[in-house]
């Protein structure tokens, strides 16, 4: 373990942790107090790391997201686990049909379950901006939808360039919870490169 430690960057006692949550499988037992760790453990742990320092996971989330990598569930069932696992509990009977149906005209011709998280979402979203007095969003929400819909084929595409099913699996849950991460970082980044050449001239 000490190896393990020193090798990923993790304290140890961070690695017993994940060990007890169930987070990190146990390694091989070599003896009373020792236990050999291969590279899959090192693998596990940035996984880990990942989903809770950069994704901002909890444990339980982490658990259920770690638990669909190693399933053998089919990856639409796993992107399900995946994206309402990372996903905010929305009770639909706390939104407003002007809402629901804003995003579903923006949503016109796609396959998307009544209850998936996101619609659930994008539609608390819009029903807060019309409590604020900014209803009228009929320019900016295609245009999102539009961008969702190209990230999401850019999320599919590398998925698809993956040989095997653990890793396949492993970049449907992984991409999830840091796509986010990701998106909303060029989003930031590209908010400026925009307003810059729009505004050129303007205080940064």
């Amino acid at each position: 373990m000490a190896e393990l430690s020193a090798t990923s960057g993790i304290p140890v006692a961070t690695i017993k942790y994940y060990l007890r949550e169930g987070l990190l499988p146990a390694g091989e037992r070599s003896g009373p107090n020792q236990s050999l760790y291969g590279p899959e453990h090192l693998r596990r742990l940035r996984v880990i790391r990942g989903l809770l320092e950069v994704g901002g996971l909890s444990v339980a989330a982490a658990h259920q997201v770690i638990d669909a990598i190693d399933s053998d569930l089919g990856l639409a069932h796993t992107f399900d686990i995946a994206q309402r696992t990372v996903s905010p509990l929305i009770d639909p009977a706390t939104l407003s049909a002007d809402a629901v149906a804003q995003v579903d005209e923006a949503l016109s011709g796609w396959h998307v379950s009544p209850e998936n998280p996101g619609r659930l979402a994008a539609a608390r979203v819009l029903q807060t901006f019309a409590e604020l007095g900014q209803p009228d969003l009929s320019g900016w929400v295609p245009g999102y939808a539009a961008a969702a819909l190209a990230v999401a084929e850019a999320d599919l595409d590398e998925i698809d360039v993956r040989d095997d099913r653990e890793s396949k699996t492993e970049m449907v849950v992984i991409g999830t919870v840091l796509g986010d991460a990701l998106f909303a970082g060029l989003r930031r980044a590209a908010q400026e490169h925009v307003t810059s050449t729009r505004y050129a001239g303007g205080a940064r």
